[in-house]
Order: C-alpha cells, then structure tokens, then sequence
C-alpha cells in the first residue's frame, strides 16, 4: 500500500481499518478490503516524524498521535481531518500512548529522554488529570483490560518495566531483565501476559503480571508475578 515517501514508523490497527504514521510527518488510514492504497490522509497536525499512533478502545473513531515535534494530537476520523485536541505538554518525542479500556476519554501518553513523564488527559474535556516523572525515557504504554493499572517501559536510563496502580500512580512493581531500550510491548489477548522486546540482548521476555480478572477486593496478581521465559531473536 503506497502513499508514505519515507519511512513508516508506527502502525494501529482498528478492526478492518489501518493506520499508518512515517518520518513525512502524515498519517494514513487505509482498508486492506480496499483497492485503494488509502482511504484518508491526514496531515493537517504534526511537524515531524509521526512516532505513535493508538485507537480509542470505545469504538467512537478517535486516533491518538504522537510525533517528534513533542506534539500529542487527537483526531475524529469520522468527523474531521483535523485534530481536535492538540498538546504540547511533553517536552520530548512522543511515542508512548495509552488509551484506558475502563474511562471513556481518558489517554496516558509517556515523553522521550529529555521529558520522562507520563500524563494523564481528559480528551472528552481536553484538560490535564496528572503527571508522574519517571526520571526515565518512556518509550511505551499498555493499560490492563483486567484491572485498573498501566504498564510503561522504559529506556535511557533504566531500561526497566513498571506497572503502575491507577488513578494513585502508585508504583507496584519494577521488573527487570531486558539491558538496554525496551523498543516494544504488548499484552496478550486474556490480558494476563506482557511481553517487551529490546535491541540490546536481542531478545524478546514474557512476564505474567495481570489476573484473568479483577478479584473481589480489586486487588492486583502482584503475589503471583512471575517471569515467563525469553527467546533470543538473533
């Protein structure tokens, strides 16, 4: 699928629909079923690379973008091609971006080396909750569908994992492992697994950290963390 002219850093999908960031500054939303290389094109918002990219989980067609000009934008792709939400709180790249699956509206984004915070926002009121300084680069974000708490991974200087009780930002565990930059992160589909990827030791970790849901105090699988296994990817 043609369009981008440079490179493609950052892609989102949600259900049939593909969105898709690169270093010329513009997002592309495209449909696979489609004969057409894209479906719209927005690039009406950042000034550099385009680095981060997440659905809202309500289904309401809103897509979170981050970029290297420390811009966080928030777009209503069924409404406008415009953002309707434009920040410039961090003071570095944006690349980490969370939506909650438990708070309609409520995003988390994490900041580069030279921020090192991780914020909390209201798009449905475009106001800022809180603010959390990791003394860390944050390089990327999962909310638990399970329970309410946020994993963010980390690079210069800690290259460490962290999760995160919310709205407290109480910090419940610090899981190490991985040498250098965590570059990705995902959860499995039951919520209960992440697993962190790193260039450094070439090798990708597997962590049970989630219950498969909330227990009846709302307390988290904190007791029962444990790391999985690894597999080098060299």
């Amino acid at each position: 699928m043609k369009g981008h002219v440079d490179r493609v850093g950052t892609l989102a999908w949600n259900s049939y629909l593909l969105a898709s960031g690169s270093k010329d500054r513009t997002i592309y939303l495209r449909d696979p079923r489609s004969s057409k290389d894209w479906e719209t094109k927005l690039q009406q918002g950042h000034r550099k690379e385009v680095c981060g990219l997440k659905w809202s989980l309500f289904n309401d067609g809103k897509l979170a973008s981050g970029g290297n000009d420390n811009k966080l934008l928030v777009w209503s792709v069924r409404i406008s091609k415009v953002p309707f939400i434009k920040c410039e709180d961090h003071t570095a790249a944006v690349k980490a971006i969370a939506w909650s699956p438990h708070e309609n509206g409520l995003l988390a984004t994490g900041g580069g080396i030279a921020d090192g915070c991780i914020r909390f926002r209201s798009t449905l009121t475009d106001t800022s909750l809180d603010i959390i300084d990791t003394k860390s680069q944050v390089t990327n974000l999962i909310w638990s569908k399970n329970v309410n708490e946020i994993v963010s991974t980390h690079g210069c200087s800690s290259n460490q994992i962290n999760v995160w009780k919310y709205p407290s930002m109480t910090l419940l565990t610090t899981l190490t492992g991985q040498v250098s930059r965590i570059l990705y992160l995902a959860i499995s589909p039951d919520g209960q697994t992440i697993t962190t990827g790193a260039g450094g030791n070439e090798s990708i970790f597997f962590w049970n950290v989630f219950p498969s849901s909330m227990s009846k105090d709302g307390s988290q699988l904190n007791s029962k963390l444990s790391f999985v296994s690894s597999y080098c990817i060299r």
